[in-house]
Order: structure tokens, then C-alpha cells, then sequence
């Protein structure tokens, strides 16, 4: 079952998720994505490699690696008290710091009080390149899944369309392609029926 307590190692790669309290609605229009992103990039970059993200209405799924270069931790901007915490905390803040910054943008948007999101995100290890490929595969099917979409192409909030575009970006696109073999058989693998009710089963989601 996914855990809230794995830590959180340096050199490791994790699913990480979370949702909406209640499943409440996290994304209500194109500048919530946008500023979300934003805000990521802002808080998680320092901290972690991305490798596929998607962000639905009511949750999100990203597939990272902790930044193996402690003394780089030393730098991050929006976290106090660095001397007394240790690496695992030290991302994990960052997380909050994300998620903290977020809803305070949405609520005063949206003239709400309150969470927003669940108070713990959730994270799952992840052990090998094959499991590697099946989150890759169950991020990118989301949408699909959910009925937003029919093929991961037509999604806009998704790593996908990065991870076929030759524009500079942050995604460590390059390496999920390898996972593929290429980028053919990438979208090869893309275009075959994913099963997400087995897929959640196999990646206990």
C-alpha cells in the first residue's frame, strides 16, 4: 500500500501524489495549472529530478528522484532553519512549502478558508526500470482514463506532449525515452490499451 512515511532518500525515485481534500477540485481553470507549475518548479526543482508529472481536476501524480547533492539543499530559497533539519525533512518541507503557497493563492482566487489539499502526500519506491515504465504509463493514461481525453496527446496538463517536443525544458525527457528504447517505441507503448484498474492493482495505488 502506498505510504505516507517512506522516507524520502536521496538518489531514489518515487510516485509521489496527493489529491484534494474531500477530492475537492484543486484545478478550476487554465491559470491554476499554470501557477501550479509555477510554483513546482519554484519549491520541487531544487530538490528533486522530474521524469513525468500530470495534474487532473481534483489530484496529481509525479514521478521524481531525490537530488543526490545534499550541500545543494544549503541554497534552497522559502525554507528557514535549514542547520536544524535533515535531508528527508528538508524535502519534505518543500512539499508543504508547495502545497502551503498553492492554496493560499487558490483560496484567496477563490475566496475560500481552509486545506486543500490532503495532509499527507502520498509516495510510493520505486525498484526497478520496468516499474519505472508502468508509472510512466499509468501518469500519462490519467487522463484518459478519467474521460478528458482519448490518447495522452490530447492532454495539455501532462509530461507527455514534453516528452515528444525537442523544446528545452527541466523534464528529464531524455532518459524516459531511453527507458523506451526511443522515442517510436515510446509512442508505441502509448498507443496501446492501458488497463489502469490492473495497472492500480500492480502499482498498489
Amino acid at each position: 500500500m502506498p505510504n505516507p512515511k517512506i522516507p524520502l532518500e536521496p538518489g531514489k525515485f518515487y510516485h509521489i501524489y496527493n489529491r484534494g481534500i474531500n477530492s475537492c477540485t484543486l484545478f478550476r481553470e487554465t491559470g491554476n495549472y499554470e501557477h501550479f507549475l509555477g510554483l513546482y518548479d519554484q519549491y520541487i526543482s531544487p530538490v528533486a529530478d522530474t521524469f513525468a508529472w500530470v495534474l487532473m481536476g481534483n489530484h496529481f501524480h509525479l514521478l521524481v528522484r531525490i537530488n543526490s547533492d545534499p550541500e545543494g539543499f544549503k541554497n534552497l530559497q522559502g525554507l528557514k532553519n535549514l542547520q536544524g533539519l535533515n535531508i528527508e525533512k528538508r524535502i519534505n518541507q518543500q512539499f508543504s512549502n508547495l502545497f502551503n503557497a498553492y492554496t493560499k493563492a487558490f483560496n484567496k482566487r477563490y475566496d475560500r478558508t481552509g486545506s486543500l489539499f490532503e495532509h499527507t502526500f502520498r509516495r510510493k519506491l520505486i525498484y526497478n526500470e520496468l516499474h519505472l515504465k508502468k508509472v510512466i504509463l499509468y501518469i500519462h493514461n490519467n487522463p484518459v482514463h478519467h474521460g478528458f481525453c482519448s490518447h495522452p496527446i490530447e492532454y495539455p496538463w501532462s509530461s507527455y506532449l514534453t516528452c515528444i517536443s525537442v523544446k528545452p525544458t527541466k523534464l528529464h525527457r531524455n532518459e524516459v525515452i531511453g527507458w523506451f528504447d526511443n522515442e517510436a517505441n515510446f509512442k508505441y507503448w502509448h498507443h496501446q490499451n492501458v488497463e489502469i484498474e490492473i495497472m492500480e492493482d500492480w502499482l498498489e495505488i
